[in-house]
């Protein structure tokens, strides 16, 4: 169990919008932005002062609510880039540098001693301007312990606030990324951070299992979104700390859907209905067992309420309905139901469901309900 208290790092606007083909406008980054304060983020990385123009203009926007959050900038291994990034008015930086020997020869053309010596002189740098350091291990799950474990010792010797653990290319396992985690923890007492894309769907249990190895802060995207296959979602992080491991982060959980909806508008791309917390069918039941159990107690079937995230309970008409829920719907309609039509109503609601492939709406139950009545006739008026 995760037993020490963990911090959640916003990254959105920086990781986040890093997913291909997306582009946040001013406004939007903004909006997001604001979001995210309303939520109760507290760390957030709001983008890449490097990129200068548009982005430098928002990021200064962004600053004048400083203190509101901590914003930690996100720079290249450059010192120009984080000399800009104090200049703007960053009371923290992260710097991204690789300790793979794939990224180090491969991205950069350099050396493990080259890594060291570089990361020691810009951390060095930094914390000369009084500001709080991060910095990362990338392509940490291709990076050998042992130099792990050197690189560790060698920027907390520097002075570094923090060590992010960056599972660049999400190829590591729970198990594997936790043993990152404990072998940093062996020989230094920085603080890390977990980072973990989700390129083979385990993102979540990776940032999990870092957690209750240890580490302390941990990196999301509202929905999940990020380079290539995302990064653990906000929602789904939130909530299972709060309701598995009974960690309450702070934040507004009833704003998660409102959130997410915010976010899908802005990339383009709509949110999975099966979405885990703020999905649409999150909270939708049709199965008749299902629904039959939810109207008499509605944790039969679901681990958290909806009114919590902000999302809303239904109940859906269709092939795998029974007559309790369409019983429900018509009557939420006002309909007063007879039971003798509700076997026939059924019936025809399964067959046009199959017809159509999917939902009956409410106003085509109501019809097919009052056809049903008209057949059985004297029965029903009794």
């Amino acid at each position: 169990m995760i037993k020490h208290a963990v911090v959640l790092e916003d990254t959105t606007l920086r990781d986040g919008e890093q997913t291909p083909g997306s582009a946040f406008s001013k406004q939007q980054k903004l909006e997001i932005f604001s979001m995210l304060l309303r939520l109760g983020v507290k760390f957030i990385e709001p983008g890449i002062p490097a990129m200068g123009g548009d982005e430098v203009a928002t990021l200064m926007e962004m600053l004048e609510r400083k203190d509101e959050a901590l914003l930690v900038g996100w720079n290249r291994g450059v010192r120009e880039d984080i000399e800009r990034t104090i200049d703007l008015g960053f009371a923290a930086v992260h710097i991204g540098l690789p300790t793979s020997n794939k990224h180090l020869a491969g991205c950069l053309g350099r050396d493990r001693q080259w890594l060291i010596q570089q990361a020691t002189d810009l951390i060095k740098f930094a914390k000369d301007k009084g500001v709080f350091v991060s910095i990362s291990a990338e392509d940490v799950g291709r990076t050998e312990l042992p130099f792990l474990q050197e690189y560790a010792v060698a920027v907390t010797e520097a002075g570094a606030n923090r060590l992010r653990l960056s599972d660049t290319i999400g190829i590591m396992t729970p198990e594997k990324y936790a043993a990152r985690v404990r072998a940093v923890r062996k020989v230094s007492p920085i603080p890390t951070q977990c980072h973990c894309h989700n390129d083979f769907g385990l993102s979540i249990a990776n940032t999990l299992a870092g957690l209750e190895a240890g580490a302390t802060y941990f990196h999301v995207c509202i929905n999940g979104i990020g380079e290539r296959a995302g990064m653990p979602d906000l929602a789904q992080m939130t909530m299972a700390l709060k309701k598995l491991y009974d960690i309450d982060l702070g934040l507004d959980t009833t704003m998660l859907t409102e959130v997410a909806h915010l976010v899908s508008t802005a990339t383009k791309q709509p949110l999975p209905v099966w979405q885990p917390i703020v999905g649409n069918n999150v909270f939708a039941h049709e199965s008749g067992i299902h629904a039959k159990g939810m109207l008499k107690d509605a944790e039969t079937f679901e681990p958290l309420q909806p009114e919590e995230v902000g999302g809303t309970r239904r109940y859906v008409v269709g092939k795998h309905s029974g007559r309790s829920v369409i019983k429900h719907v018509l009557e939420a309609e006002g309909v007063h139901v007879v039971n003798a039509a509700l076997a026939p109503c059924l019936e025809m609601v399964r067959a046009e469901s199959v017809k159509i492939g999917g939902e009956i709406r409410s106003g085509r139950l109501k019809e097919i309900y009052k056809k049903a009545v008209h057949d059985v006739g004297p029965q029903a008026a009794a």
